[in-house]
C-alpha cells in the first residue's frame, strides 16, 4: 500500500518505506527511497525509481531538509530528477540538499542545477542535518557505496546502502535501534555479486548487536518468506521485510 502522510514523530525517530526493490522496479513497485523524520527534521535516503511518487503522499517534498544518496547505481538515485523539477517549477523558493559520494552530481546532469546544493561525503565523514547527526561508512560494492548512520532524539537508524559481506554493518557503531539492511536474494545465491542475502543480512545484524532488522532491497523475482525466514534464523530474532508505505518507529 501506498504511504500516507504522517505526524512527525515527537521524540525518537520514524522511518517509512518509500520504495525497497532491488535493482529494478517489480509491478506496482519502486527501488530505494526511505523517509527518516525526527520532530523537526526530515531527510530521503535514496531516490530511487518509483520514490518520489510515494514521496508526495507522505510529505511534501518541499519539507525536505537533505536528500542522500548513497552511489551512483541508477536505481538508487534516478527520481531525483523528478524531485529537482519539482523544486524548480513547484516548490517556489525552496531548494534542495544533497549528500552523495564524488562524482554522482555529474552522473546525474544536475551538478549545475539552479536549486541543488551539493555535499561531498565520503569514508568516515559526519554531517549535521537539523537535529540529526549523520555518519558515513564506505561499504563493499562497486564505486563508492556509502552506508549511512542516522542518529537522533537519542535513537540510531543504520543503512547498508548497498555492499557484500566484506563490509561490516558493526562499522556503523554499535547501539543501533533499528537496521534496514540490504538482502538482495537468498543464501543460494551468496557469492554472485557484491550484495547481502538474507542469511548474510541476519548475521551481520546480530554481530553489530542491532535491536532490530528490517531487510530491503531485495530482488523482485525473489520469495520474501524465504529471505525473511533466512534472516530470522541468523539474526536470532523477529525480521521485518521492507513494504512500501511501511513506517518504523524507533
Amino acid at each position: 500500500m501506498p504511504p500516507e502522510v504522517t505526524a512527525a514523530p515527537v521524540g525518537g525517530l520514524s522511518l517509512t518505506v518509500l520504495g525497497c526493490d532491488g535493482s529494478w522496479p517489480g509491478p506496482g513497485g519502486a527501488c530505494s527511497g526511505y523517509l527518516v523524520r525526527s520532530s523537526t527534521t526530515t531527510v530521503l535516503l535514496d531516490a530511487g525509481p518509483g520514490t518520489f511518487a510515494n514521496l508526495q503522499l507522505a510529505c511534501d517534498p518541499a519539507t525536505l531538509d537533505a536528500v542522500v544518496l548513497s552511489h551512483h547505481h541508477p536505481d538508487h538515485w534516478t527520481d531525483l530528477l523528478g524531485l529537482e523539477t519539482h523544486a524548480r517549477f513547484a516548490a517556489g523558493a525552496a531548494g534542495v540538499r544533497v549528500l552523495a559520494p564524488a562524482g554522482l552530481a555529474a552522473r546525474t546532469g544536475l551538478a549545475e542545477s539552479p536549486v541543488v546544493t551539493w555535499r561531498t561525503v565520503t569514508d568516515g565523514s559526519s554531517e549535521q542535518v537539523g537535529d540529526l547527526t549523520l555518519r558515513f561508512s564506505r561499504t563493499q560494492h562497486a564505486g563508492e557505496t556509502l552506508a549511512v548512520r542516522v542518529s537522533g532524539g537519542g535513537r540510531s537508524l543504520g543503512y547498508s546502502a548497498d555492499s557484500g559481506p566484506g563490509w561490516a554493518l558493526a562499522d556503523l557503531g554499535d547501539g543501533l535501534d533499528l537496521v534496514l539492511c540490504e538482502a538482495t536474494y537468498t543464501a543460494a545465491d551468496e557469492g554472485r555479486l557484491d550484495h547481502l542475502s538474507g542469511r548474510q543480512a541476519g548475521e551481520q545484524a546480530r554481530k553489530a548487536g542491532a535491536r532490530r532488522l528490517v531487510v530491503t532491497h531485495r530482488w523482485p523475482t525473489v520469495d520474501a518468506g524465504t529471505l525473511v525466514a533466512e534472516a530470522a534464523s541468523a539474526f536470532g530474532g523477529p525480521v521485518d521485510q521492507a513494504v512500501i508505505g511501511k513506517e518504523f518507529n524507533l
